[in-house]
């Protein structure tokens, strides 16, 4: 294959989720919350099971032995990161969430400098300083006064709880190196999240199953959890971590253009000018500082 041709790896990746944005907000009041985070993670997990079952039983003894950090992987990459965005959707815009997503890599750098203490270099602090002013203005809707006397917005807050659980969920994956093929991890996450989705499940009115609410869950359950993480980790495997992760970059302005077109969402002045703030304080962020120079030794 070309190396042209690995460049549509995380740009089809990047298109997946930017089109799981679109659904997360259509899905508000449609589907209750707490049913779509569920019958996600279902779908997909009946979907893994003929593929993973055999490899999962057969390290049944690594998994009890990493059990701990499966169920905590569970709880915040499959149950509290998107199940607060579904519930985030019912008071914010799409154009929001995928301005909230692109925080990710830079609240990921922000957990692991103070559990694993890492250290970044000044470029990192540089562009965190910059994204949270772009994140700021949106919230304050262009106006930081207005932040300070309305304050953030319950689908904004529960949308910056999600990111917080997902870059979380980065930060243990780094902190947890489990022995275990990706797959067989990844299907051993999804049942541990599957446990803490399934109460909300169970107390939620039922959702009608009609075309839209049936192709919505679909769409989460298997081009969202299954085919964008393939490719992405193709486009790990043949770019690297570093140029793969710029991708990221364009999930913002694929949101807002795509639910300006498909969702009739209005593109405002500060979605624009603190978006722009926010992709550039991760392209700061991701740049890597320059080495100091060497000092003569007296």
């Amino acid at each position: 294959m070309s190396p042209r041709l690995y460049l549509t790896f995380p740009l089809l990746a990047v298109l997946i989720w930017t089109g799981n944005n679109l659904v997360t907000k259509a899905s508000a009041g449609a589907i209750p919350p707490s049913v779509i985070a569920f019958d996600r993670w279902f779908v997909a997990f009946v979907l893994l099971t003929p593929f993973c079952l055999r490899g999962a039983w057969a390290r049944r003894s690594v998994i009890r032995q990493h059990l701990p950090q499966i169920i905590v992987l569970g709880l915040l990459g499959m149950a509290l990161y998107q199940g607060l965005a579904y519930y985030a959707a019912a008071s914010t815009s799409a154009t929001n969430i995928g301005i909230f997503v692109a925080l990710v890599p830079l609240l990921t750098l922000a957990i692991s400098a103070v559990w694993l203490r890492q250290k970044h270099g000044p470029l990192a602090l540089v562009g965190g300083l910059v994204s949270l002013a772009g994140i700021l203005f949106v919230l304050g809707q262009g106006d930081y006064g207005r932040l300070l006397s309305h304050g953030v917005g319950r689908g904004d807050a529960f949308m910056l709880g999600a990111c917080v659980a997902y870059a979380g969920y980065g930060v243990c994956l780094k902190r947890w190196p489990l022995p275990l093929p990706v797959w067989t991890s990844l299907y051993a996450q999804v049942a541990a999240g599957l446990v803490f989705l399934l109460p909300g499940y169970l107390l939620a009115p039922p959702a009608p199953a009609t075309l839209a609410t049936i192709a919505m869950i679909a769409y989460a359950g298997i081009p969202t959890s299954i085919l964008a993480p393939v490719l992405w980790m193709q486009g790990v495997k043949h770019l690297g971590p570093g140029r793969t992760a710029i991708f990221m970059n364009l999930l913002p302005i694929t949101t807002a253009v795509l639910a300006a077109l498909l969702l009739g969402e209005v593109l405002h002045p500060y979605h624009l000018v603190g978006g722009g703030l926010v992709v550039l304080g991760i392209v700061l962020a991701q740049r890597p500082s320059r080495p100091q120079p060497a000092t003569a030794q007296s």
